[in-house]
């Protein structure tokens, strides 16, 4: 167990431990200190909350005092500052966001050099070094620190480059969402250099209002903009650009397991695909069916996109998600990246010519609840005695057609409770019995 890395980096609410600016100064010198063994060239990129600039500086202060370099890209994508640590060739990748949380929060995730979350062992040594006193290096071996003025613009032609060339977007009226996040410069221009007309929302930032009212966490306006525009697709974004949801051109809302039903059935047919496809625990039974009728293994990982990538990693395989958006196409991508996902969706739309409905016809999801619980301490649910009865009770009930999960979220202070079953009745009444049960535990 580690003592600030959660299951996604470190995250929490603004100006409490460990997310103030004294942390982010201690942090940013025991990353230098892991990382300048390596290369001295940490990259640094942030979303849209106005508390980013505050710890962008503090994180800078700290790693040019360890003697590392910096290097500046300001708001981008998570999936962008992976493609980048890579390019870049740096030591290290640092994100300032909190993803799909509101602005009061904000976290740190690392990438690797090669554009991976870390490992372990790192984690484990920077926390090694937040325990150390703070030393400064000689000032002639102190960092420098420098913008890279054209890191949109890179991440723009990345993205284009993974659509085929000779294959446009045109003819598509498209409504992309970016949240108030990360993605308002990069999302819009990517669909619309491709040849799409781009109805753009959620694209003007203010610090305060990242998934506000909008984005892959809320896409009632999505859904809204696109039936009033009688567009082709909508397509929601979170505030880091790290998830995907979708809307079809009759106003459903698709998931992550749409997006990956779609990829993975387009690349079957045009001999593309090979392998099978990773899950999570929380990916409807559904998906699992119509993948085992189409011959494509799958394999549910714990939920979270690392544990999607350390499965697609282990199996040797290239296509993985979560039913939240996180879609991980390790071809193209070593990370969760919305834009590229949605690429790939689009392509299939125009090279099978169906509508995204269509594609998705073969799909019969289980009827699935799910149902957040806030607590002030996080506990797991399954060592607790009675919402162990409590769970062997709803799985009884269910009779093997269906599937019960209790668990402690590893990015906020919440229980999340999901049942899925063959009937909506059945399902809604357990999940009410369940969240009862872990109520009770709650208050004690």
């Amino acid at each position: 167990m580690r003592k600030y890395f959660g299951t996604d980096g470190i995250r929490g609410k603004v100006g409490t431990t460990p997310i103030t600016p004294e942390f982010m100064l201690k942090l940013g010198w025991a990353a230098g200190q892991v990382f300048k063994e390596k290369d001295k060239k940490i990259l640094i990129g942030k979303d849209t909350r106005i508390s980013g600039y505050m710890f962008e500086s503090a994180l800078e202060s700290g790693i040019v005092a360890a003697g590392a370099d910096v290097r500046l890209v300001g708001p981008m994508p998570t999936p962008a500052i992976a493609y980048l640590t890579r390019t870049f060739r740096a030591s290290a990748g640092i994100v300032i966001s909190a993803s799909h949380n509101p602005y009061t929060d904000n976290g740190i995730k690392f990438f690797s050099a090669e554009g991976g979350k870390i490992s372990d062992e790192l984690e484990e040594r920077i926390e090694y070094y937040l325990d150390q006193p703070m030393e400064v290096v000689d000032s002639s071996l102190i960092g420098r620190a420098r913008r890279i003025e054209d890191a949109a613009g890179r991440y723009i032609e990345y993205c284009k480059g993974t659509f085929p060339i000779g294959l446009q977007l045109s003819g598509l009226k498209i409504v992309v969402d970016c949240a108030d996040g990360a993605t308002y410069h990069v999302a819009p221009r990517v669909f619309s250099e491709l040849g799409a007309d781009v109805i753009a929302i959620g694209i003007s930032p203010d610090g305060l209002n990242i998934n506000e009212v909008s984005g892959a966490t809320k896409p009632e306006l999505l859904r809204e903009t696109v039936l009033a525009e009688k567009a082709d697709i909508g397509i929601a974004l979170d505030g880091d650009g790290d998830r995907l949801i979708l809307v079809d051109h009759n106003g459903v809302v698709r998931d992550g397991d749409d997006v990956l039903y779609v990829i993975a059935n387009h690349l079957m047919q045009t001999g593309r695909f090979s392998g099978g496809v990773v899950g999570t625990l929380m990916s409807n039974f559904g998906l699992e069916l119509a993948f085992s009728e189409s011959g494509i293994g799958f394999s549910r990982a714990a939920v979270g996109d690392r544990y999607v990538n350390e499965k697609l990693v282990q199996h040797g395989w290239v296509l993985g998600g979560e039913p939240s958006g996180h879609i991980v196409c390790r071809s193209i991508t070593t990370t969760g990246d919305g834009i590229i996902a949605a690429l790939q969706v689009l392509r299939a739309m125009i090279e099978e010519e169906k509508t995204l409905e269509e594609l998705l016809k073969g799909l019969v999801k289980f009827p699935q609840k799910l149902k957040n619980i806030r607590v002030e301490k996080r506990f797991v649910p399954t060592e607790v005695p009675s919402l162990q009865k409590a769970i062997a009770v709803a799985n009884e009930r269910l009779n093997g057609l269906g599937r019960v999960l209790l668990r402690a979220s590893g990015t906020e202070p919440l229980i999340r409770v999901m049942v899925e079953g063959r009937d909506d009745e059945t399902v809604d009444e357990l999940i009410e019995y369940l969240v009862d049960e872990v109520n009770a535990v709650v208050a004690g």
